[in-house]
């Protein structure tokens, strides 16, 4: 009766300019969804370059290339037979846009151009792309020569339109325009589409799944049809993990759901699906008729080929299934696992060191390397080749097989505890202690000489020797002799990283992992130059919140009972004077603020968009039962004099994955001066004058301005 379809999305993990390995990856997918019975298969966003070309879209190398890989997909056997959806940059008149090049059988059918662009946050499409602006238009499109010489056709559609089978009707939605608040797909549906594909290059952030899935599944419960999602996955160069998750969906419903987080490179769903449901569904629903009835009209690219078969009345179709998500401690456990895992394997290196102090920063850190080796044993055990390719060469072993996470962490993962006169037994025991649990290859080293010496340089120079508070130095010594310890920290980490598996007789080099918090960031409590600097963060994007949630998922799952004298620690830097031989020194006491205090300031800052004035009215009712107007006011102030002052460090960031949506990152994400003026006169005056008014309403004695 041809009302049974069968289609196919997919995840792939491409890599920005990887030509080749995404031609490879793109085939594969191909060859598994025409495998399972597909008539047509969707891809991710800008999958034949990958999606984080950044600049490199503005040369014209990315374009030949793109257009190369397309011809080889024209030819390839593996293409016929099958309607596939390809996304790649494509120059018409001499403009740029982001495209889905859709074709079969060695014909192009239509070049559907990106209509809205992403460009919040991480996004910057509208730096390098244009959208589309002529709706339900197509123009012609002139091919170029190396792909006229394939397809044999000179001209191609070009522009809004969708695709008439002869069974049904797609239609095709890129990313960005999902999320907008006139998506094409309810035009589109209005029009008699009835199969929506939506090519994504969507990143992860902790708890936004569900966000994505709702959309996907309200685009067709108000007005039926099938929808179907591609996303890339793994890390594709820089600091974001785009999680998969790509999905199916009928009528509001889930019918196939891909995973979030996995090693495997290429994953494929296939879902048989009825069209009659969609009709049935639409036929009732007498508004989105009556709408559908004075619809302006898509073009129509005519395609003599059906996605069904005549004799479908014996094949089974899919059935809704029940979404699973995951908890935010699980996200944080193998999210950035996986993007350290395509990070170690993609940048040649043989492992990672870890600098670890036994605080909960650090710790957390080395659980998710060790969550990684998880997902790795756990990935060779299922099969997968590609992930037992890339051990072996990493490991430098032919043979080699990873069978238990804490005997492959050892081969991969060096942790060193660096103590220094102002470091506690307490500290050094918890890290020993983890490292044993994990199985990683751990260092103990004192570096006090290596103090002493920098210090005595400074001393035979200048002829004064700074000191600690404690023992009677000003703030400024006391600083700065907290600042060379952190400071020949960092030096002996990239010591360590470039020779310890020199010394074991082992070849390459290890990559150095930094462990400051997204809090600690915001608010700059770190060292310039420190441990904090490294060549890759897999916490930095995480709250202290968080990471501590995180630890606790660990004892539970991982059965590091390590973990649990470290929750119970106060947080330290370590870096002044011991008392007595205990720790006196705290982060929430150096910082003044607590590190619950810092989620709030951050949100606010970013995600809020509240500068000091707006965050002292947002924050006098948040903590109406807590604080009075003028400790508000004096909160607010000392978080953004903090911010000011310490705003450069985030120049220097180290790359650090991203996970949460109040990150101060510099980079790309949270756009903001580094030299402020730190007084912030006018912003404290306006919220000083607030509380004054405050305080008179409330019959309380005005005091001096709000420190």
């Amino acid at each position: 009766m041809g009302r049974a379809v069968t289609v196919a999305t997919c995840a792939l993990n491409q890599w920005a300019l990887d030509f080749e390995g995404n031609l490879e990856r793109i085939v594969r997918s191909i060859d598994i969804a025409k495998s399972k019975g597909a008539r047509y298969r969707l891809g991710p966003e800008l999958e034949i370059c990958g999606y984080g070309c950044s600049d490199h879209y503005y040369e014209s190398d990315t374009l030949l290339h793109s257009f190369q890989v397309l011809a080889k997909l024209l030819e390839s056997p593996a293409t016929q037979d099958v309607i596939c959806d390809v996304g790649m940059p494509v120059l018409h008149k001499n403009v740029r846009y982001n495209c889905r090049v859709i074709f079969l059988n060695k014909k192009i059918l239509l070049i559907r151009p990106k209509i809205s662009l992403a460009n919040a946050g991480n996004y910057r499409e509208l730096r390098w792309f244009t959208p589309w602006s002529k709706a339900r238009h197509v123009e012609e499109y002139f091919l170029p020569r190396i792909i006229q010489e394939v397809t044999g056709q000179e001209t191609v559609p070009f522009g809004d339109a969708v695709l008439a089978t002869k069974d049904t009707c797609l239609g095709a939605e890129i990313c960005e325009e999902l999320w907008a608040p006139n998506s094409p797909h309810i035009e589109m549906g209005l029009d008699g589409v009835e199969i929506f594909t939506n090519s994504s290059g969507s990143h992860h952030v902790l708890r936004k799944a569900h966000t994505r899935v709702d959309l996907v599944n309200s685009a067709t419960a108000k007005n039926g049809g099938i929808y179907l999602l591609a996303n890339q996955k793994g890390c594709d160069g820089d600091r974001l993990y785009y999680d998969g998750c790509a999905m199916i969906s009928v009528n509001g419903e889930t019918v196939a759901q891909g995973s979030q987080f996995s090693l495997d490179d290429v994953e494929v769903l296939v879902a048989t699906l009825d069209l009659e449901d969609v009709r049935s569904y639409r036929a009732e629903i007498s508004s989105r008729n009556l709408a559908a009835s004075k619809v302006n009209p898509y073009p129509r690219v005519k395609v003599n080929f059906a996605l069904s078969c005549s004799d479908d009345v014996a094949v089974p179709t899919c059935t809704p299934v029940q979404w699973r998500h995951h908890s935010p401690e699980e996200e944080i456990s193998l999210g950035p696992a996986c993007w350290l895992w395509d990070y170690l394997r993609r940048s040649k290196q043989a492992g990672f060191l870890l600098p670890l102090s036994g605080g909960i920063d650090s710790s957390a850190t080395a659980c998710i390397v060790y969550s990684m080796c998880h997902q790795v044993c756990l990935a060779v055990k299922n099969g997968n080749g590609d992930v037992l390719a890339d051990v072996r060469r990493i490991v430098n072993s032919e043979t080699y097989v990873p069978e238990d996470p804490r005997e492959f962490c050892k081969r991969v993962f060096t942790t060193c505890y660096m103590a220094s006169e102002n470091s506690s037994q307490e500290t050094c025991n918890r890290a020993k202690l983890l490292a044993e649990q994990i199985g990683s290859y751990h260092i103990n080293l004192n570096m006090d000489a290596a103090v002493k010496a920098v210090v005595g340089i400074f001393s035979v120079v200048t002829g004064r020797t700074p000191r600690f508070s404690v023992f009677g130095g000003s703030s400024r010594e006391n600083l700065a002799l907290q600042n060379v310890q952190a400071r020949i920290r960092m030096v002996l980490a990239y010591l360590f990283a470039q020779l310890t598996l020199w010394t074991r007789g082992q070849p390459g080099g290890l990559l150095v992992l930094g462990s400051a918090n997204v809090d600690e960031s915001l608010r700059g409590y770190l060292t310039k130059y420190d441990c904090s600097s490294a060549d890759i963060n897999p916490i930095g994007g995480i709250s202290k919140t968080d990471l501590k949630n995180f630890i606790q998922y660990c004892i539970e799952n991982f059965q590091l009972t390590a973990l649990r004298s470290i929750m119970s620690a106060p947080p330290t830097a370590e870096l002044e004077p011991l008392v007595y031989g205990q720790v006196a020194q705290t982060d929430e006491v150096d910082m003044g603020m607590t590190y619950a205090e810092l989620s709030v300031y951050g949100k606010l800052r970013k995600i809020a968009k509240a500068g000091p004035y707006s965050m002292f009215c947002k924050l006098l009712h948040m903590w109406k039962e807590i604080c009075s107007p003028r400790e508000v006011a004096s909160k607010v102030k000392h978080f953004f004099r903090m911010y000011a002052i310490n705003r450069h460090k985030m120049t220097t960031l180290t790359p650090s994955y991203h996970a949460e949506n109040y990150s101060p990152d510099d980079n790309r994400f949270d756009l903001r001066p580094f030299l402020y003026n730190t007084a912030w006169s006018w912003q404290f005056r306006c919220i000083d004058q607030q509380v004054s008014k405050l305080e008179k309403q409330e019959g309380v004695s005005p005091g001096e301005d709000v420190d």
